[in-house]
């Protein structure tokens, strides 16, 4: 039996026509939902990440406000630069590019930014949030949410589920460890440390991949009928894959998302998505 094949631009779409819906809305009550964008460098897929931003906000209504600096802008500037916007009542949302030129410390970022605005969900107060159950009052990261909202709009049922995390990262194993645990999953965390990883992964009947190693999930670490969720995203000469063996899993795999066209291409609507959380969460909506 074919693997049902969970692919992103749907849901996206879905997503990105609510967004409409309530910037409109919001438009009528004067609030024109606006994300600032601070570049520091030119990394180039951190440039390209940034100007796609600006043409999807274009699309749904939320104005992308991109600043970029040079890469040897010193730390108390870029710092100062994010203090304004925090102060700035026309900005509702702030996203930094990352990574950050060396001198420039992530963690003093993260802490600078105001959490309210923190659409990527790095300050924190927002994963403390998270951490607590407190959803409702935090900004998620998108990736994480990502892989909850293909899951729930492709109806797949997670609460009671066995899920093995594979991945403990900051940016997508911990936070979506949390929204899991929020939603009555039964978690594992696992990595590439793991003893006998095989015998971990074969007794989940949701996987998801994060760890950020291609191929690391094989069709022989997976059971019959697993859902499986790969937000894995590795360059490879032959361009972007992901931490699954899509096309062996795919054969045992009850549902598979691929890579490109899965978890990644949600990740831009739900950072759109967080800028009208984060009008809620100011007290403009």
């Amino acid at each position: 039996m074919a693997a049902e094949i969970i692919k992103g631009k749907p849901v996206a779409d879905e997503i990105r026509e609510e967004i409409k819906k309530e910037t409109q809305r919001l438009k009528g009550k004067g609030v024109n939902p606006k994300l600032s964008v601070l570049l520091v460098g030119d990394d180039p897929a951190s440039v390209v990440y940034a100007r796609s931003k600006e043409k999807v906000g274009d699309k749904l209504g939320v104005i992308v406000d991109l600043t970029v600096m040079p890469a040897d802008t010193p730390e108390k500037e870029v710092l100062d630069f994010i203090k304004k916007l925090n102060d700035d009542s026309s900005v509702h949302g702030i996203l930094v590019e990352l990574p950050l030129p060396k001198h420039i410390r992530k963690e003093q970022v993260m802490l600078t930014v105001d959490h309210n605005k923190d659409v990527d969900g790095i300050s924190p107060i927002n994963r403390g949030f998270l951490l607590g159950g407190q959803e409702d009052l935090a900004l998620v990261p998108a990736t994480p949410m990502s892989c909850i909202e293909l899951m729930e709009r492709a109806g797949i049922t997670i609460r009671g589920k066995r899920v093995v995390l594979v991945g403990r990262g900051d940016t997508v194993g911990r936070p979506l460890a949390s929204l899991l645990i929020k939603r009555d999953a039964t978690i594992t965390v696992c990595h590439t440390k793991t003893v006998d990883l095989p015998s971990v992964t074969r007794q989940a009947e949701v996987l998801v991949a994060a760890a950020g190693r291609k191929g690391l999930v094989t069709g022989e670490m997976v059971s019959e009928g697993t859902v499986v969720i790969d937000a894995g995203i590795n360059q490879t000469e032959n361009g972007i894959t992901g931490d699954v063996d899509f096309e062996a899993v795919k054969e045992k795999a009850a549902a598979i998302t691929p890579v490109p066209g899965g978890v990644g291409s949600l990740t831009t609507t739900i950072i759109m998505n967080n800028v009208l959380k984060a009008v809620k969460l100011q007290g403009l909506a």
